[in-house]
């Protein structure tokens, strides 16, 4: 089997006003299966940047991006997408939850929006059965505001994990969230590596998340080094 991601000499350029200005600065990067990685940097790193481009949220302005050994760096946004909604799952510091739906609604919601033709009962199914591993079962029917931060950082994992995917980034986790809920969420992510084979890079500056992660990233300035 061979890499999930493979970035070779990526660059990524805006243009601001009549001036260009290199955000990312010929990354290369390998991940395997089953890896869990962190990348830390500071604000204006080039951290988000990064998750864009792995995401398929944006595209690279030279290099190679190949996902599963598919060249995707360069590929129009229509495509791009279709890729994200099947190999790719996301968690975001704000959640992004749908405020009218209640947990299973919002688990389920990516394969919705996918066609999949899976059967609602199915989905269903599988979406109780993701909302208990991670620890929903007794408020599968609660709306986002009836959940506290962690409860809902937990409806996010599930609803990246129900499309089956083969990457799931997070964008700071556990930014949002308390010491002990973050705790929590790290445990849980790491479990899920552990037990499920996900595989996960997530972009933070919270040392209890660096400290867990079995492979560090620093970014800097555009550039990307394994960490010390």
């Amino acid at each position: 089997m061979g890499p999930i991601i493979e970035l070779v000499d990526v660059k990524k350029d805006y243009q601001l006003g009549g001036t260009v200005v290199p955000a990312l600065k010929g990354v290369n990067l390998v991940v395997q299966p089953g890896e869990l990685t962190a990348v830390m940097g500071p604000s204006g790193s080039g951290k988000s940047t990064l998750l864009n481009i792995l995401g398929c949220l944006d595209r690279v302005s030279s290099g190679s991006y190949k996902l599963e050994g598919v060249e995707v760096g360069q590929t129009d946004f229509d495509e791009l997408a279709s890729v994200r909604n099947q190999k790719i799952g996301f968690i975001f510091q704000s959640f992004n939850l749908i405020p009218v739906l209640d947990v299973l609604e919002n688990i389920e919601l990516p394969c919705l929006l996918s066609e999949r033709g899976e059967s609602r009962t199915a989905l269903r199914a599988r979406s109780k059965k993701i909302a208990e591993e991670v620890g929903l079962g007794p408020v599968v029917h609660h709306r986002p505001d009836q959940l506290s931060g962690g409860q809902r950082q937990r409806v996010a994992i599930a609803r990246a994990l129900v499309t089956t995917p083969k990457l799931v980034l997070a964008d700071e986790p556990t930014a949002n969230l308390d010491s002990e809920t973050s705790a929590q969420i790290l445990a849980l992510m790491l479990a899920l590596n552990r037990d499920h084979g996900v595989t996960f890079l997530f972009s933070t500056h919270d040392p209890r998340v660096e400290k867990h992660a079995r492979r560090r990233l620093e970014i800097s300035d555009g550039v990307l080094r394994e960490a010390a």
